[in-house]
């Protein structure tokens, strides 16, 4: 099948590539539609590598994904051919102990779309397990559907977090997971969340949903912000969400006695943190990799109307446009949040 291959570090190809096409016992064959370029599929394009993860091998990208069933293995109940769907990319061991934990996304064994060595789906069709498969609602847009995924690392967070009603949160980032972790924070509990960034355009984009307040980086330390909005006691909760390594310093100074830090962003290498601002307040650590038991109710917000992802997308390209598509995301436009490629009509 043609895809958008990942050669190796800095190079792309849309071209035939051997993917598997008939679906076994317990998965469906799916029509790619739409899929979102995630900040993980740019790192591999421009570094060839997210820590121990290596591009050895051509690898097709993409893994915010949604579709319609076109074909069904043996012993899957609740599809039918024509289903809309969006799917759930990590495959865990569920017979694993971090399976039985409720933990399948810290399973060592599970298999990632477009994590070496295993193929995403910026390609026309997929199969995949019937298990990770949800069904879109009608008011849910094959856009929206594929938005699900990265809004589910939001609410991950949001649940690590433990939000009380009336909470004030901060998340430092206004990138993509950065906003849909304030967002998912506000269908939790949060009253407001002071989401802080360098980049204008992103913080006006965030500024649009009601219970944001955005704060420039430019203009303002988030220690000065953090107490203009909070009277100097301090926020309930705050999210990292650049993973950029000054984000951590004084993180722990941002909350209130008794509060909670939680880490979504990956920085790339060791941070500072001081240990002694942490213990001073009693503070409760919180980290996020990826979701669990989570892409159900995500969708549920959405469909709702409780959330409503769509100004995050601010372009869509068309298939064949997909080299241009990565290019126009590893550029880092300030004013992009989240890119979208459309597989098939």
């Amino acid at each position: 099948m043609r895809a958008l291959v990942l050669e190796r570090q800095g190079e792309l190809a849309l071209r035939d590539i051997d993917l598997p096409t008939e679906p076994r016992a317990g998965e469906l064959k799916i029509a790619i539609r739409t899929v979102g370029i995630c900040g993980s599929d740019i790192h591999y394009y421009k570094h060839g590598r997210i820590g121990a993860y290596v591009v050895a091998a051509p690898m097709v990208l993409g893994h915010e994904a949604a579709g319609v069933v076109v074909g069904i293995g043996a012993g899957v109940s609740g599809f039918a051919i024509g289903d809309r769907v969006c799917m759930e990319p990590g495959i865990p061991d569920l017979t694993s102990r971090a399976a039985k934990l409720g933990r399948y996304n810290v399973d060592p064994a599970v298999r990632f779309w477009a994590t070496p060595p295993v193929h995403g789906v910026l390609t026309p069709y997929v199969v995949h397990p019937a298990a990770f498969t949800y069904h879109l609602p009608d008011n849910v847009s094959f856009a929206e559907g594929a938005m699900v995924e990265p809004f589910a690392i939001g609410m991950q967070a949001a649940a690590r977090a433990a939000i009380a009603p009336g909470d004030t949160a901060a998340v430092l980032g206004a990138g993509p997971i950065g906003i849909m972790t304030a967002l998912a924070a506000l269908s939790g509990g949060c009253a407001r969340v002071i989401v802080a960034d360098f980049s204008k355009e992103k913080l006006a984009i965030a500024a649009r949903y009601d219970g944001i307040v955005p704060v420039d980086l430019r203009q303002v330390s988030m220690g000065e912000a953090v107490r203009r909005e909070t009277g100097g006691w301090g926020v309930d909760l705050v999210f990292e969400a650049s993973g950029h390594p000054d984000a951590f310093k004084g993180i722990f100074e941002l909350i209130r006695p008794g509060g909670t830090v939680v880490l979504v962003g990956l920085p790339p290498g060791e941070v500072p943190v001081s240990i002694a601002a942490a213990i001073a307040r009693e503070a409760r650590i919180e980290t996020v990799f990826r979701y669990a038991n989570i892409f159900d109710r995500a969708l549920a917000l959405i469909s709702a109307g409780k959330v409503d992802l769509k100004p995050l997308i601010t372009g869509t390209f068309d298939f064949e446009d997909s080299v241009a598509a990565f290019e126009r995301a590893a550029a880092g436009r300030p004013d992009d949040v989240k890119l979208q490629i459309t597989v098939s009509d």
